[in-house]
């Protein structure tokens, strides 16, 4: 497997104890690291109101890192285009490039949460920007991730597991229903949006964004466009989705690179990558569907010690799915004195199912198994523990097995 890339996807997570401005420099150390053993890009996610997450805008802390290294790809995952304009990213991400020419991706997501009037689609196609040991031995000792600004992200529906042919874990469907009257989530997007503001169609959205890239943009009273720096900016644009929804089909008809958020909703990642595929029409930027897979992961030495440095995930996960937000992610032995609940565990266990948690043989052959089941180009991997000396170890390890598999 050491053809296909791995490329890291980081929250900026904020230790409980430590600072945002900590996070940060932490963030900035893990890309070096990340550099030095090979890892092919990184992204940072956008959350907002998150106290346990300070990756609140991707360019910003992109243009930090991009710095700070030399080599590596950097990009968003995803820059959450429901509060944005197209306009805005593309001299963002352009003045990145006109910096560090051909290193960066931009990344594009839905934002989590519908504008009011299509509350009925909630989450549908979401780019978010974050398991379980290898399906032959799975457990349910350690929880799993975190995606969405704001923390808006799916419970799952009452049904049971399944596995594909290949042993990939599939857990249920989920929904976002129990968030949309979270009197958090409604302030973050108005907090987010200009007063009276219309979110334009993401499809609309995105091909304006092509248009300004490419420098063809006309308004329809005939007026050109051509942002500077941005127009021809050798930025190599993905998108992020979590199903077979918009986000799948906006990719695959402008034959863009397309991101399956195995690690935020695991229930839908065939389906989004099926639902890409099947709309996918040749660009001059790409022949063929290329596609990345998020998997949530912590390697470590022997698995005993992996499952104690993912202890902390299930309290982190459950204060998003509740719309508290993001708390401060937990040391060991703060997740070992949560008050868990039968409820708190149902409430995340589709995450829980669907990590990687383990030594590196373990976890290298269940991200064989990912690759497998969803044929991905490559794969994208989130890792998050208290410990920044651990979380640092762990992408080193991963990238070492990953190399003999």
């Amino acid at each position: 497997m050491s053809h296909i890339p791995l490329g890291v996807l980081d929250l900026v997570p904020v230790a409980s104890g430590s600072t945002a401005a900590e996070a940060l420099h932490r963030s900035i150390d893990l890309a070096r690291a990340a550099e030095r053993a090979g890892y092919a890009r990184y992204w940072f996610a956008e959350h907002h109101l998150n106290p346990g997450v300070a990756g609140t805008s991707p360019a910003v802390v992109l243009a930090l890192t991009a710095s700070a290294t030399s080599t590596i790809r950097l990009g968003s995952g995803a820059v959450l285009l429901g509060h944005r304009t197209a306009l805005a990213t593309v001299e963002e991400f352009g003045l990145l490039d006109a910096l560090h020419p051909g290193r960066i991706d931009l990344g594009l997501g839905r934002s989590p949460g519908p504008p009011p009037a299509s509350a009925g689609t909630a989450g549908r196609g979401s780019g978010h920007a974050a398991g379980q040991e290898p399906a032959t031995a799975p457990r349910r000792d350690a929880a799993g991730g975190a995606g969405g600004a704001g923390g808006a992200e799916p419970v799952r529906v009452g049904r049971a597991a399944r596995r594909t042919p290949d042993g990939l874990v599939l857990p249920p469907p989920s929904s976002f229903a129990h968030l949309l009257g979270s009197p958090r989530v409604a302030l973050q997007q108005r907090l987010l949006r200009l007063p009276g503001a219309r979110t334009q169609d993401y499809a609309e959205q995105v091909d304006d964004l092509l248009a300004l890239l490419r420098g063809d943009y006309l308004s329809p009273e005939g007026v050109a466009a051509h942002p500077v720096p941005g127009t021809g900016a050798d930025v190599q644009v993905w998108v992020l989705g979590s199903s077979g929804g918009v986000s799948a089909e906006v990719a695959g008809r402008n034959g863009l690179r397309f991101g399956a958020n195995y690690h935020v909703a695991p229930a839908g990642v065939l389906e989004a990558a099926d639902a890409y595929r099947a709309a996918f029409k040749p660009s001059a930027d790409l022949d063929r569907p290329y596609l990345t897979v998020s998997a949530d992961v912590v390697v470590a030495e022997d698995d005993t010690t992996a499952r104690e440095l993912a202890a902390g995930y299930g309290p982190w996960v459950r204060s998003i799915r509740t719309a508290e937000g993001a708390i401060p992610y937990p040391s060991p032995a703060e997740a070992a004195a949560y008050p868990w609940t039968a409820e708190d565990h149902a409430l995340v266990a589709d995450r829980l199912d669907t990590r990687f948690v383990g030594s590196p043989d373990r976890v290298a052959a269940g991200l064989a198994l990912l690759q497998e089941a969803t044929g991905a180009d490559e794969l994208l991997v989130t890792t998050i523990t208290h410990d920044h000396t651990a979380r640092v170890r762990s992408y080193e390890l991963l990238a070492e097995a990953w190399r003999s598999v």
